[in-house]
């Protein structure tokens, strides 16, 4: 909390997962899929544990992926659908996950470097128009990176599920002209595991088998310090 009793939400919005949690804490109070569903079929109203709803969010879209119609508001670090990204936040600040009333709070956001001036415009629309927080900072990710590790100067490779960006940073700010994006990332290296697999003869049909190949990627690939090796 701030000197006045406000709390500071954080908020991480990331291609493939969104990151939240509150200023003070040393891990994010939860991280789940920046994915929203909508039932391709509505057979009956619910479906094991989970209630089928108009849309569903985060894990149980990812866990229901097989029979909705998936989107990721964010694309390659940039916001696309708003519509969505507004369901997301619904999400974020509803009873599901922070449970917090925002006209009470105050919000730190990240934004990759180089997001358009209009989708940082809708952004702080959004979040003191509809939702009344007290007061917003959105901050470059790489220039929070590097305070994390108590550093101000450097330089931060970010690679995340949609973009990678390599951004230096001179006493607590970018240096956009300097920094160069490169939309290859996370997914695109899902996208070639599944590639891989399908020249072995297994079959992907639907975007559930994405999910299952990104799980093996992050279970058993590695990043080799010796390429020889």
């Amino acid at each position: 909390m701030d000197s006045h009793g406000n709390r500071i939400v954080v908020c991480d919005n990331g291609t493939g997962f969104v990151k939240c949690g509150f200023a003070g804490q040393n891990f994010p109070e939860h991280i789940f899929p920046s994915l929203v569903g909508r039932p391709t079929i509505r057979s009956s109203a619910k479906i094991g544990n989970v209630e089928l709803k108009d849309v569903i969010v985060g894990e149980e879209a990812s866990q229901l992926r097989y029979m909705l119609e998936t989107r990721y508001p964010i694309h390659n670090g940039i916001v696309k659908h708003w519509d969505d990204m507004e369901i997301l936040y619904d999400h974020i600040f509803g009873k599901e996950k922070l449970n917090i009333d925002p006209k009470n709070c105050k919000i730190l956001l990240t934004e990759a470097p180089m997001n358009p001036l209009s989708n940082r415009e809708k952004m702080v629309k959004l979040m003191f128009e509809k939702f009344g927080f007290k007061a917003l900072y959105i901050s470059i990710q790489a220039v929070l990176t590097l305070y994390a590790q108590g550093l101000q100067t450097g330089v931060v490779v970010d690679s995340g599920d949609g973009v990678t960006h390599i951004c230096p940073v001179y006493q607590g700010f970018s240096m956009p002209h300097l920094t160069k994006r490169l939309d290859i990332a996370g997914r695109d290296v899902t996208r070639y595991l599944i590639k891989l697999l399908l020249l072995r003869g297994y079959t992907f049909n639907h975007s559930a088998d994405f999910e299952t190949a990104r799980m093996l990627k992050e279970d058993n690939c590695y990043v080799g310090y010796a390429l020889n090796n």
